[in-house]
Order: C-alpha cells, then sequence, then structure tokens
C-alpha cells in the first residue's frame, strides 16, 4: 500500500510537472497583449491542446521586468529595452533576447466630427508637448485641445515621444490611459480629443485618423517605412527562446501566425 502511494505521488508529480512545462506565461506590452496575442494564442491552443496560456497586458515596462525577474517565458514590449534594462537584466544573470513579432504604425487619432484631417510632424509634437493647447492652430473648431497618452509603463508612450515628440516630455495637461481601447474610447466621447493608438485601433468607431505630413498608418505605408510614427514590436526572452516559448514564437511567424497578424492589424515581418 506505501509503495502505491508513493508511485501515486510521484506519477502526480509528474503530470503537475508536465502541466507547468506546458504553461506559457506571456506578459508585457498592451498593444501586443490586448488582441494579437491572445488569437495567436487560442490558434496555438488549438492546435496543442495541451498548451495553456497566462497573457498579462500591462505595458511593455512590466513585460521586460518579468522577463529580468524570471516571472515569465516572454516579455511583450512595443519598444527595445533600454540600456538599464540590459545592464538590471545582466546583474542577474539574464540575457535580453529581442525577437520582432510585427511592425507597427502608431496613428494619431481626434474624434470623428473633428474637421481636421492633416497635421504636419511638428504640429504633433507642439500639440502633445503643449505648446498648442487651441485647435484653431491647426485649421480646427476654436476650443480646447484634450490630450490622451498612454501611462508611463507603454511602451508606446516612449515610443512616440521619440517618433513624434523629439523626446520632449508631455503636456502636464494629458490624460494617461491604461491601453490602445481606452484612449479610443475617450477621444471617441470627446469632440476636443487627441491621441494615438496603434493600427490594430485606428479603425475604432467614433474617431478618426489624421494624415501626418501627408502619409497615414497603412499596411503599405508602414511596411515601406513611409508613414513616420511605424516601429517594431519584440517578445523578449531570457536568452534564445526554448521548449514551448520557441514553438509558440515559430508558430507566430508561420504562415498561419502571419495571417491572424495581418487580420487583426499588424504588419507582418519579411519571412526569413
Amino acid at each position: 500500500m506505501k509503495k502505491t502511494l508513493l508511485l501515486l505521488t510521484a506519477l502526480l508529480a509528474v503530470a503537475g510537472s508536465a502541466r507547468a512545462d506546458n504553461k506559457l506565461v506571456i506578459k508585457g506590452s498592451d498593444t501586443l497583449g490586448a488582441k494579437l496575442v491572445p488569437q495567436l494564442a487560442e490558434a496555438y491552443k488549438a492546435a496543442n491542446p495541451g498548451v495553456s496560456f497566462e497573457i498579462a497586458a500591462e505595458g511593455s515596462t512590466t513585460g521586460i521586468a518579468a522577463i529580468i525577474d524570471g516571472t515569465a517565458n516572454i516579455g511583450m514590449a512595443s519598444r527595445r529595452a533600454k540600456a538599464t534594462e540590459v545592464s538590471a537584466a545582466q546583474a542577474k544573470g539574464v540575457t535580453m533576447k529581442p525577437t520582432i513579432v510585427a511592425y507597427d504604425g502608431i496613428g494619431v487619432v481626434v474624434n470623428a466630427n473633428n474637421p481636421v484631417t492633416k497635421l504636419t510632424r511638428r504640429q504633433v509634437e507642439q500639440i502633445f508637448a503643449g505648446d498648442i493647447t487651441d485647435w484653431s492652430a491647426v485649421g480646427g473648431t476654436p476650443g480646447r485641445i484634450s490630450l490622451y497618452t498612454r501611462n508611463t509603463s507603454s511602451g508606446t508612450y516612449s515610443d512616440f515621444k521619440q517618433l513624434a515628440m523629439s523626446n520632449r516630455d508631455y503636456a502636464s495637461s494629458s490624460q494617461k490611459m491604461a491601453g490602445n481601447e481606452q484612449i479610443a474610447a475617450e477621444v471617441a466621447r470627446n469632440p476636443s480629443g487627441i491621441g494615438y493608438v496603434g493600427l490594430a485601433y485606428i479603425h475604432d468607431p467614433g474617431i478618426k485618423v489624421v494624415a501626418i505630413d501627408g502619409a497615414e498608418p497603412t499596411h503599405d505605408s508602414v511596411l515601406a517605412r513611409k508613414y513616420p510614427f511605424a516601429r517594431p514590436t519584440f517578445f523578449y526572452t531570457n536568452g534564445a527562446p526554448t521548449g514551448e516559448a520557441a514553438k509558440f514564437i515559430e508558430f507566430v511567424h508561420s504562415d498561419a501566425g502571419r495571417e491572424i497578424m495581418e487580420k487583426v492589424g499588424f504588419v507582418a515581418p519579411a519571412k526569413s
């Protein structure tokens, strides 16, 4: 009886270990984690029913931190890891390995009823930095501009500062949102609102995208790097991905994964 119990305990331990090994923990970017990665995960699970996922989309900074701390298999990021993050990882014996997932374009969006249809890069910088505070200064209906940005843990928050604002600080009046959906919803409710979202959200109801120096964020303009606010998105792992994480990333770049990317609104990278 005692031997039987010991054998049962051992078998349960092995089964539990197998389940743990087949669970992928993915944390980080809302841009990737709100729509794209959950759909990729569902498709992957359909072909691999023994695999489970835990996905937390709370910003790129949290994804990179999770790889450094060893609390995730994959860290999602819409920006590159900072030098300080790479150093912090090295101090813990972690090698930050980036893999490009897909390309995205950060679209500047206004309320659907706003008469403004285009802006220059300089005007975008001045609006989000707080130099321009009234719509009349850029050809719109007179009224105070309401700014919506991502929060500070967001990679899009950092990328937009770099790509659109010459790394200037956001205006103190800007309202920080947790994700793309929240920005789109607030701009849709506010006739004076302006914000920025990824390609997957530019067609949300109640908003419209404005052209920047004549270019709009489309599949072709992002692919050709003609849209000024285009950028890659990343999966980070501790060294080269292994095990289930490696298999999942391989699936992401398969024809099936690329089809999901394009359907959601991202631009698949060129095949290697």
